[in-house]
């Protein structure tokens, strides 16, 4: 059933609306913007840097990155302290441009048949099992069983479900830099027009959903002018995190055996790390599940009580526009958002970031990222020290510049890192981990790029009502199936 044309904006005006609200771009959310200073490193410059392995020390490396031409240079600032490990070691990244992570994925998959593999690529949690599944990375559990001791004070820095959702079938195939939950973002100036105040963090759905109606406002004629929430098209971060927090997800979930050998070897006395296994593994599709159905209805209806806009595929650059012009009061992001927002022009203090709100649950969902070893690399030995070198403290200091993207070290979280970009709640990005233990990343199996485009696909038909939320999460099942059937036959 269509709601009437007065409930929401039109598509084409929605979109002159962003990009008029402020003429930006943002990073993916697991991607980020150039290489910072960060005063939070409280350890030494190298520390979780292990010293070089005798042999590597001369030999170049090609690393493939998510990213512009302009993107590659700004990590440039990346080599030189590595060549003063390694002076005779030539490091080049290599751009490979796409609109979401499944194109990026496409592009290295197509320089392998190519016979022209980097030796090092940078993946997100949405590749890391097809990398792995496919044979295509190589797993780091002697590296990291030899240098046990260089590697301590990463793993001491770093929470284990990040560390988890990087392993597959018992083995670690990355060492996480960055990683961004969808958290709730708030335009701090619309919520105060309406009368409300930033919430506490265990606020609820119901809470959440009054504050959307209240902050959305409409013009004379009957249009929406203003937006109580919204959420663009993709896996991580649209309306998914509504399946968690709903006690559901897209997929069935169970932790693969195997890994301790890490989790003695650094998390022996980490409660957090009580129960955890050898990575993720998403059996079944479930898709269809009443929660889904019911948390899926849950967008359909804000689209027609005109509380939410026509929602957009892909990135969350127009989004971000419609956001800091003050055209929406609320939307998931990550910490990627801090950097972006401040790089349109927001004031720290003109945004604000909450936990999720609570619904049968508060579980949140996380992507993370680092880098893989491929394993054509040229020479795996050097290549495992760039991996050491990008871990310690002086890379992920000149990597994650500016507050686009979320440290995976605790000691980067700092209220002088956060004082120039905001926000002033900054502690909800690691709280989402350390005060919801049983959050978890998204579900990301080796089949993530036919999942994702057979999720965006029904996810699009149900909002803008030509499936009914069941029908299209059936219809979703359905094609998940047969997806999951070919696995089988493998």
């Amino acid at each position: 059933m269509h709601s009437p044309a007065s409930q929401s904006l039109p598509r084409r005006r929605f979109l002159q609306m962003a990009l008029g609200a402020a003429g930006l771009s943002v990073a993916a959310a697991c991607s980020r913007a150039a290489p910072t200073t960060s005063p939070a490193a409280t350890a030494g410059a190298n520390a979780g840097a292990a010293a070089p392995a005798s042999g590597s020390t001369q030999g170049s490396l090609r690393i493939a990155l998510f990213g512009s031409r302009e993107d590659a240079d700004r990590r440039a600032a990346l080599i030189p302290p590595f060549n003063k490990l390694f002076p005779n070691v030539k490091v080049e990244y290599t751009p490979i441009q796409g609109t979401d992570w499944e194109e990026f994925f496409s592009k290295v998959l197509t320089m392998k048949a190519a016979n022209n593999a980097p030796d090092i690529t940078f993946v997100a949690t949405e590749g890391t099992q097809l990398f792995a599944g496919q044979g295509l990375a190589l797993p780091l559990d002697d590296y990291i069983k030899r240098d046990q001791k260089d590697m301590a004070q990463y793993f001491s820095d770093v929470h284990p479900s990040l560390v988890e959702a990087m392993m597959y079938e018992g083995s670690l195939y990355e060492l996480p830099i960055d990683f961004n939950a969808p958290n709730m973002y708030f335009n701090l100036s619309v919520l105060q027009a309406a009368g409300l105040e930033y919430p506490p963090a265990d606020w609820t759905k119901d809470t959440f959903y009054d504050y959307a109606k209240k902050t959305a406002k409409k013009d004379s004629s009957g249009q929406t002018q203003v937006f109580g929430y919204q959420w663009v098209n993709r896996l991580w971060g649209s309306w998914s995190p509504w399946l968690f927090v709903n006690g559901s997800n897209l997929l069935t979930e169970e932790r693969a055996p195997g890994g301790d050998w890490l989790w003695q070897a650094f998390y022996k006395d980490d409660k957090a790390a009580t129960g955890r296994g050898g990575g993720w593994r998403w059996n079944a599709p479930k898709a269809n599940d009443a929660a889904n159905v019911e948390a899926l209805d849950f967008m359909v209806q804000m689209l027609k009580d005109g509380v939410s806009a026509p929602i957009e595929l892909g990135g969350g650059g127009q989004l971000q526009g419609f956001f800091s012009g003050a055209k929406l009061a609320m939307t998931p992001a990550g910490g990627f958002w801090a950097g972006g927002l401040h790089a349109a022009g927001m004031a720290p203090d003109t945004f604000d970031v909450q936990l999720f709100p609570k619904w049968k649950s508060q579980r949140h969902q996380f992507g993370t990222a680092g880098y893989v070893i491929m394993k054509d690399a040229r020479d795996k030995d050097l290549a495992w020290e760039y991996l050491k070198y990008l871990s310690g403290v002086e890379a992920m200091t000149i990597e994650l510049k500016g507050n686009n993207s979320t440290p995976t070290r605790r000691s980067f979280m700092t209220a002088e890192r956060y004082a120039e970009t905001g926000p002033k709640h900054w502690q909800v990005f690691y709280d989402t981990l350390e005060k919801n233990p049983d959050t978890a990343p998204i579900p990301a199996p080796p089949e993530s790029n036919p999942m994702t485009t057979i999720f965006t696909k029904y996810s699009g038909l149900a909002m803008t009502q030509e499936m009914t939320p069941k029908a299209a999460l059936d219809s979703m099942q359905k094609d998940l199936e047969a997806v999951w059937a070919k696995r089988k036959k493998a």
